[in-house]
């Protein structure tokens, strides 16, 4: 098993088979995000490396294996045919398999299209988790995030007709102060119209050597508290229409949001407007991420 640079999973693959299918991220622009900013650089692994290392994992593990999730930062950009192959010789070596996992951007999602998509669901891939971030145009150009918000709608809509589950993730305050209000409105609104399986809610941590934490320690951009990042939550909470699975499980967030909408929304209102009657300083303090 072989492993190069920077290994990252979601934390729903906590259980999962780790087996490393491309290298760094080919975007590498986010302003918020330090993962792969220090290389390695971008690149595919030879399709007989993947195997070779499903193969050992077999023989470490055995054939009972049930949840394979394949590193990097952005597999999905990988080759259509090379992640076939690779998905269909994990489902063939690995015949309990409930599920295979890659991150992936929207705008690679794009570019694949809707019949590369149902290709890949064809050949085992299950679930792509992406970072959404946001749904308004002016924060995706400020993160340098490299796509829109109708590219990210149309990216999730292929996905979800081609039969790959969608785990999309949030982050709350990436707008900013001056940003939180449209950043909950049209994030709501693309999270309309693609009606994920999963939304996971993340909270804007600033990340050392990373141009936005440059902008926030020089006031440019002005980082919401924890108040505000509860009322951006709400707000946006309130404007969802989708039968999706929200939850908030990462380490950055102030409190524990969980349910399916819509009908956990009157609770996780009410769990908010709990924790806003709390003094701020209750709340986890600001800190500079380190990874």
């Amino acid at each position: 098993m072989r492993y190069e640079g920077p290994i990252y999973r979601p934390p729903s693959e906590a259980g999962s088979l780790l087996v490393q299918a491309t290298v760094g991220c080919p975007h590498n622009r986010c302003t918020f995000c330090m993962v792969y900013k220090k290389g390695p650089r971008y690149r595919v692994r030879p399709v007989a490396d993947i195997v070779a290392d499903l193969d050992q994992a077999r023989n470490l593990h055995g054939r009972g294996v049930r949840r394979l999730f394949f590193p990097a930062g952005n597999t999905i950009a990988m080759p259509t045919d090379d992640l076939c192959r690779v998905c269909a010789h994990a489902r063939q070596i690995f015949p309990h398999l409930e599920r295979i996992t890659v991150y992936g951007s929207s705008q690679y999602i794009h570019k694949k299209g809707p019949d590369a998509l149902k290709r890949l669901c064809d050949a085992g891939l299950s679930r792509i988790h992406v970072g959404l971030e946001s749904g308004d145009d002016e924060i995706l150009r400020l993160i340098h995030k490299g796509t829109t918000a109708g590219q990210q709608a149309e990216a999730g809509q292929w996905t979800m007709a081609a039969g790959i589950q969608l785990s999309l993730y949030v982050m709350l305050g990436i707008g900013g102060a001056a940003g939180t209000r449209s950043h909950a409105t049209r994030t709501a609104d693309v999270l309309n119209r693609i009606a994920p399986d999963f939304i996971r809610l993340r909270t804007f941590v600033p990340k050392r050597h990373t141009p936005l934490l440059k902008m926030v320690e020089s006031g440019a951009f002005e980082m919401l508290g924890p108040h505000g990042v509860l009322k951006e939550a709400a707000a946006m909470i309130r404007r969802l229409d989708v039968k999706s699975r929200l939850t908030s499980d990462h380490y950055t967030n102030y409190i524990n949001l969980e349910g399916r909408l819509p009908g956990c929304r009157k609770r996780l209102l009410t769990l908010i407007d709990d924790a806003l009657k709390r003094p701020e300083s209750d709340f986890r303090p600001f800190f500079i991420g380190d990874q």
